[in-house]
């Protein structure tokens, strides 16, 4: 571990805890490891998804109730 690691206590379902540690052996990995990569990849989902809709914001917007009657109207409903 290197000196800019941080200690975090994390409860897992037991049946996840499991898997993490079956993975991790088989693997050749600690647990740690696994974590951090899994971490990383939502928190790089969560990023492509607000560019996402940065990209979208001038797209024009409809209502719920909007989108229900053109669906009506259009026999689809």
């Amino acid at each position: 571990m290197s000196d800019n690691t941080k200690r975090s206590t994390i409860y897992f379902e037991p049946e996840i805890h499991n898997a993490l540690r079956l993975k991790a052996a088989s693997t050749h990995r600690s647990v740690s490891e696994l974590v951090n990569e899994a971490v990383r990849q939502s928190l790089r989902e969560d990023q492509e998804d607000l560019a996402a809709f940065e990209d979208r914001v001038a797209e024009p917007t409809i209502s719920y109730e909007a989108l229900l009657k053109d669906l009506k109207a259009h026999g689809k409903l």
